[in-house]
């Protein structure tokens, strides 16, 4: 359960703060002047499921590219802006639905009022971003080096400069790459601000470190209520990062829908390509996001069914042969080569009844 007293915070047509669900975020890596580009990868993570996406708006045809690409996807967009104050201004004018800056690194305090002066204009919230490793240098003399304790004293600073202005549509962003320090930084903040906190491990790594550091920090911060909206920052095809989002809130029990797979970890019994198998079953069951049940995937057909009781449904594999299984129970058996098939064709009964 997130936190149910931060501010409620407005993003295009989505809600984040107050006790609304988490949602999950991610960047698109392609040049955001290339309009056909990044439309095409925001609707595939908008069929990922992805709730808002960021994109880079280093140059003034980037900021300018915006409006074209809100005309074609179907969730708020967000402008990351660094250094140049005019981007943020020429973002918001464009239909950005929210800014992400570092008033630290936009310049002097006129700037910044500039821009928070426009975003009060067009009711635009404002992120505030501060990671590791931007922290400033007398905050590093503090407390000597990078900490939690000077993260959260960057931001809060930050953000009281723009409270200080007037404004307080805000969502607060602190980062590290380094996970205990993250979690710490969360606790820490959390305990000193009502603003909407988006949560991430930044620069986590490739697909198989970046989703481990993600996974161990997320869990640990959203377990304790924290964070309304979420990043699995990942080195890769950004709508892995949606899967791995999904996932972790699945698993913490903060989402529901679509299909979790079990699999067992192979042993000597197995006498089909269990792992090819069940990374094929993983990708097919990315089309029921309608149905909130878990699938197995197991190896033998000794102990599959018992070991797949807890599953709606589920195929153990044999020689030659597998078997259909609901809640334990054999349904059917089938040719090793058609239970990829059969349990597709079960999914899809089960949709049409969930919509019935």
């Amino acid at each position: 359960m997130t936190r149910k007293d931060t501010k409620v915070i407005q993003i295009g047509d989505r809600v984040i703060g107050g006790g609304n669900p988490v949602l999950i975020q991610s960047m698109c890596n392609t040049k955001t002047e290339d309009v056909h580009a990044t439309v095409e990868q925001i609707q595939r993570l908008e069929q990922a499921g992805c709730d808002i996406i960021r994109v880079a708006v280093p140059t003034m045809e980037a900021a300018s590219a915006l409006a074209d690409i809100k005309k074609e996807i179907h969730i708020p967009l967000v402008a990351d802006i660094h250094f140049d104050y005019r981007l943020a201004i020429a973002a918001m004018e464009n239909g950005a639905d929210k800014i992400r800056i570092n008033p630290g690194n936009i310049g002097d305090r006129h700037k910044v009022q500039a821009v928070v002066d426009r975003a009060r204009e067009y009711g635009v919230p404002i992120r505030v971003g501060v990671n590791s490793g931007s922290l400033e240098k007398p905050l590093l003399e503090k407390y000597g080096g990078v900490t939690a304790e000077g993260i959260v004293e960057s931001a809060l600073d930050k953000v009281k400069l723009i409270e200080d202005m007037g404004y307080d549509n805000l969502v607060i962003s602190i980062k590290s790459s380094d996970v205990l320090m993250c979690v710490k930084a969360h606790e820490l903040i959390a305990m000193r601000t009502h603003y909407p906190l988006h949560v991430g491990i930044t620069e986590s790594g490739t697909l198989m470190s970046g989703n481990i550091k993600s996974s161990v920090g997320l869990g640990i911060i959203l377990h304790e209520g924290i964070g309304d909206t979420i990043r699995v920052s990942l080195t890769g095809d950004p709508v892995e990062e949606i899967k791995s989002a999904k996932l972790i809130l699945r698993t913490l029990g903060l989402r529901k829908g679509g299909i979790e797979v079990v699999s067992c970890p192979t042993c000597g019994r197995t006498r089909i390509d269990l792992i090819g198998l069940a990374n094929q079953v993983e990708n097919m069951v990315t089309e029921f996001d309608d149905l909130d049940v878990k699938v197995a995937v197991m190896g033998c057909v000794v102990n599959g069914p018992g070991e797949a009781r807890e599953a709606d449904i589920g195929i153990a594999g044999g020689v030659g042969e597998g078997l259909l299984i609901r809640r334990g129970e054999i349904i059917r058996k089938v040719p090793e080569s058609e239970l990829l098939a059969v349990l597709r064709e079960e999914l899809l009964a089960m949709s049409r009844e969930h919509r019935a």
